[in-house]
């Protein structure tokens, strides 16, 4: 049939497989079999986050396609980086490695399958990569050569088998091994503009003034959030370098990033001054600097410029319609901003007296500016909280008054993404399911570079029975947000017992350093599947630990869409010995 019938294309191929897969199914087939899902799964999560896909996948193949090399290249490092962590948990003779090699070449596409010459050299440049190892041919070193700061080996040409003319291969070298990967490890900096905003210094001599400080660098944060067109770096992440001395050339390469924002505040009385650079970490350029000496009434207006010159300066094309969402109102009573600050870092210490607290602060800052929109959302939030965890004495009460304020707060706001967050937290907890999903979706739509929302909404698509989507974003979140707080690996815990991944979910919740009560419970679940049901029951015993009034009656009310999968659940735990 003649070439004019299938659609050509210039296309990076990347091909997998694994080494010594035979030897593995040999010594145990079931475990090989799960390990190769999990790893795959992990390798699809990560060609779509590069914007690639993956065309096929047979046995313990894959094939992928990009329309960028450096995405394809910079895909192959992160996967096996990703994979070293998950062999790391594994016993020397279960671990598995791949061997990757990507080539740059014109392809067929027919059905969504692609063919051709540069198919077969990218399968045959794979062959000779060593195990956790990836080569690529000559042609996509030429793209990359001087754009990701890799290390390339030449391995010479090579005649390799049914390709007509001789190919050089290229090997790249190891990336230097970090004692924490999830911290330390060098990350591939993204295409798009990528920042993280350090926190500011305190420079007022009154350590008082600590949380106001931090409260402008986690706005600064939020407003940039709000640009599609940048990285932004979450601010778990940012704040882990406070109060230390660190080079951003260090923080560049542990958070994947290219410009750095640093400043400091100081704070008298009713007057304000912020010092802010912008540095290129790459050239070591500053970019911009700006000294900022206003009326303390003025601080939103100094935010607000602070993030636009930071668009501008990175040349982006923001339009004017975004740029206006984006540019959010304050409150002109500083006292107010205050006691939401206050409010807002209280909250965050999850206790049932710390939810009480919050609730008093945005009372006082919803008092002196009733027509701010901020404190109804986050006084939401408590409400919902409350309900939640148990700590309201009428859960139905809390829900009605979450949803008034978050309500009123969505009449009141720029109905960002944030308003349409709320509400579907506040739906999700009432059961409206169909609400819940198009409110989450809608602030999916709005913005999906907030780590923290992709997190949190990730348990919600748990809860509605898009476990896969919400790994898939768990994951996207983690690349945002390094230095994530532990509940991120409970809600991926959780995402893996749900899809029936019970490896997967028992290696992701051991990460957790700082064990929650929600950690616990899922183990129980998760030993329970796999048939270690004394490690289940001494999971319940630390949940009884801390909150001895637990019962299955707790686990009911869990938002779950599906009752089959809510009575798994509770059966699981039943399993290990949770009362009724």
């Amino acid at each position: 049939m003649a070439d004019e019938v299938y659609k050509r294309k210039l296309a990076a191929i990347l091909s997998a497989d694994v080494e010594g897969y035979s030897r593995l199914m040999v010594d145990d087939e079931g475990a090989t079999v799960r390990t190769l899902s999990t790893y795959r799964n992990s390798i699809i999560d990560l060609t779509r986050q590069f914007r690639g896909r993956v065309v096929d996948s047979p046995g313990d193949n894959i094939l992928a396609e990009f329309s960028s090399v450096v995405d394809a290249v910079n895909c192959a490092v992160e996967i096996q980086r990703v994979l070293a962590e998950l062999n790391s948990k594994l016993p020397d003779n279960r671990k598995m490695a791949f061997r990757i090699g990507v080539n740059l070449d014109d392809v067929i596409e027919e059905d969504g399958r692609i063919y051709g010459d540069g198919v077969n050299t990218a399968a045959r440049v794979e062959s000779m990569a060593e195990a956790g190892g990836i080569c690529i041919s000559g042609a996509a070193y030429d793209h990359v050569e001087s754009k990701l700061g890799l290390e390339y080996i030449d391995q010479g040409e090579h005649k390799l088998k049914n390709i007509p003319k001789p190919v050089r291969v290229y090997r790249i070298g190891k990336a230097p091994e970090a004692s924490d990967p999830r911290v330390s490890r060098k990350l591939m900096i993204p295409e798009k503009p990528s920042i993280a905003v350090l926190p500011f210094v305190n420079i007022s001599g009154d350590l008082e003034q600590e949380y106001f400080v931090d409260g402008i660098t986690n706005d600064i944060i939020t407003d940039l959030f709000e640009f599609k067109h940048l990285f932004v770096i979450a601010s778990n992440s940012s704040f882990a370098y406070k109060g230390k001395p660190v080079k951003v050339q260090k923080v560049s390469e542990e958070l994947g990033v290219r410009y750095v924002l640093e400043g400091s505040v100081q704070r008298t009385g009713d007057r304000i001054r912020i010092n802010t650079q912008l540095i290129d970490v790459t050239s070591g350029e500053q970019l911009w600097a700006e000294r900022y000496d206003r009326d303390a009434q003025r601080l939103f207006d100094i935010q607000d410029e602070i993030v636009e010159t930071i668009v501008a300066t990175l040349a982006f094309e923001v339009d004017a319609i975004e740029r206006e969402r984006a540019m959010r109102t304050g409150t002109e009573n500083l006292n107010a901003y205050d006691y939401y600050l206050k409010g807002r870092d209280v909250y965050f210490r999850y206790t049932k007296k710390a939810n009480a607290e919050a609730a008093s602060l945005f009372q006082k800052a919803m008092d002196l500016d009733p027509n701010w929109d901020m404190p109804y959302g986050w006084m939401a939030w408590v409400h919902a909280t409350d309900a939640m965890y148990g700590w309201s004495d009428n859960p139905e009460k809390s829900l009605e008054l979450a949803l008034k304020l978050a309500q009123k707060c969505y009449a009141m706001s720029d109905k960002g993404y944030k308003a349409h967050w709320l509400l579907g937290y506040v739906y999700l907890q009432l059961r409206d399911f169909d609400r819940a999903t198009t409110e989450y979706d809608r602030a999916l739509a709005l913005n999906s570079n907030d780590a923290d929302f992709l997190a949190q909404m990730a348990r919600a698509l748990t809860y509605l029975g898009r476990s896969e989507q919400a790994i898939a974003q768990l994951k996207k979140a983690m690349r945002m947000n390094p230095r994530h707080p532990e509940w991120y690996w409970n809600v991926l815990g959780l995402a893996y017992y749900e899809v029936g991944q019970y490896d997967e979910a028992l290696a992701t919740l051991k990460q957790n350093n700082k064990p929650l009560f929600s950690t616990h419970s899922t183990l129980a679940a998760v030993y329970v599947r796999l048939g270690r049901i004394e490690e289940a029951r001494a999971e319940v015993s630390k949940i009884l630990e801390i909150n001895p009034d637990y019962t299955l009656k707790s686990v009911k009310l869990l938002p779950y869409k599906d009752e089959i999968r809510r009575k798994r659940l509770i059966n699981d735990l039943r399993t290990a010995g949770v009362p009724e």
